[in-house]
Order: C-alpha cells, then structure tokens, then sequence
C-alpha cells in the first residue's frame, strides 16, 4: 500500500484503541476532533456500529464487528493507534498487526508514562513497538509522525 493522500485530498486515518469505558470514549472523540482540525479524515470504530447493531446481531457480532474495522482499515492510509494501559489492548494489539501485515503505517500514542516494554528503551510490547513507524506521547508528536508520512 502506497501512503498518500486519500478522499478529497486528505489523509484517511483508522484510529484505533479501546473503547469500552466512558474515559476511553471521551479520549477517542477528543483525539479524533484534534486530528480532523488538523485536516485529516479519522475512521474511528466507535462511529461505525451502534450498541443496538451489536445487541441485535447476537452471536455474529464479533465478526461482524471485526469485519467493518477490517474493511474500514483497508481504506485508510494510516492507523493512529493507543497504546495506553499496562498491556496494549487485544483488540488494538490485532489491529496493529493487521495494519503490519498490510503495509498500512501505524503510529503509536502512549500518554501512559508507565514502564511497559520488554527492554530498558521499551514502553509496550516489543510486537508491537516491531510493528509501528513510531510512537509519540501527544498529539504534536503524532501529528509529526503524519506528516513524514504524507
């Protein structure tokens, strides 16, 4: 995949991370109206499914919900993904790795200053920090990583 500019000139950017508490939540919807300020165009999962998609899916709505992100990431050109928390979250972890594996660039945000890594230079995962072109610690430093990309 060829990093560019996508739909109407900007940076389609997936925004990945877990959303599960209302913290969590609120972060993302901040986060992502950062970046689009700064002009780029943010997928972010919490805008694709409703609660009352999942509840009415029943039992399908796990690969359900995996194959919309799935699809909405093959159509960005970037992932923006958090990695706060003691351990990445999995379903972020799986994003990274699929990104990875489809030549999407993915950048980290760790607002977490916890000690999380497997070396002395490490905050996550050495997977994960395998698998990203950077990793910043605010939206400055993300928006930095983006622009190289473009």
């Amino acid at each position: 995949k060829i990093v560019g500019y996508g739909i109407g000139g900007h940076m389609n950017i997936y925004q990945a991370g877990p959303l599960f508490s209302e913290a969590e939540r609120q972060w993302h919807i901040k986060f992502k109206s950062l970046l689009k300020n700064a002009g780029y165009t943010v997928i972010w999962p919490g805008d694709l499914i409703s609660p009352s998609e999942v509840e009415d899916w029943g039992t399908d709505a796990p690969r359900r919900i995996m194959e919309i992100d799935r699809d909405a990431m093959l159509s960005c050109d970037s992932v923006v993904a958090m990695l706060d928390g003691v351990q990445v979250d999995d379903g972020t972890a799986w994003e990274i790795g699929f990104a990875y594996a489809h030549e999407i660039p993915v950048i980290g945000i760790r607002t977490d200053f916890r000690q999380g890594g497997d070396t002395a230079h490490s905050s996550v995962n050495a997977m994960i920090e395998g698998s990203v072109v950077g990793i910043a610690h605010d939206i400055e430093g993300v928006l930095k990583f983006l622009e190289k990309l473009a």
